[in-house]
């Protein structure tokens, strides 16, 4: 039997801000939470990445992630029209997505969640508060729930 805690997940990050992925990296990093991290800049490219389209068509470069961390205000597509698309299709509605937002809009958390994502978070004010998120929310999607396989 396989050490649940020493398996890696496949996190996949919408968000058009690069400074917010770096961040959210390095607070991967900081906290320790064995995983693989993967980014796309917007609505567009998330589900080209999820339905391996394009530059994303290898499953090598874009295996399927256990866990998407999603902004809701990107350009092209923003989230709440990318949650809708991936719940609705068969083949994507079973990943978890966990909206990871600036939003404080009591309509746009209401709107995540009769959309279907599992969580609503707003994004930590600081590194600090983001590392400690990075690793509740690892130990949370490695530790304790069990997540389907591809």
């Amino acid at each position: 039997m396989t050490d649940k805690q020493s398996l890696p997940i496949n996190i996949l990050m919408a968000d058009d801000d690069e400074d917010d992925r770096l961040l959210t990296i390095d607070a991967l990093k900081e906290s320790r939470v064995l995983n693989n991290l993967f980014c796309v800049e917007d609505g567009v490219e998330l589900l080209e990445y999820l339905r391996r389209e394009g530059k994303y068509a290898d499953p090598k470069d874009s295996p399927r992630p256990s866990l998407i961390l999603l902004d809701l205000n990107m350009p092209r597509k923003d989230g709440r029209e990318a949650l809708q698309e991936i719940k609705a299709d068969p083949k994507l509605r079973s990943i978890p997505v966990v909206i990871l937002t600036t939003s404080k809009e009591e309509e746009d958390m209401l709107r995540g969640y009769d959309l279907g994502c599992a969580s609503y978070i707003t994004k930590p004010v600081n590194f600090e508060g983001l590392v400690e998120l990075m690793r509740a929310l690892g130990r949370y999607w490695i530790e304790f729930v069990e997540l389907p396989h591809d």
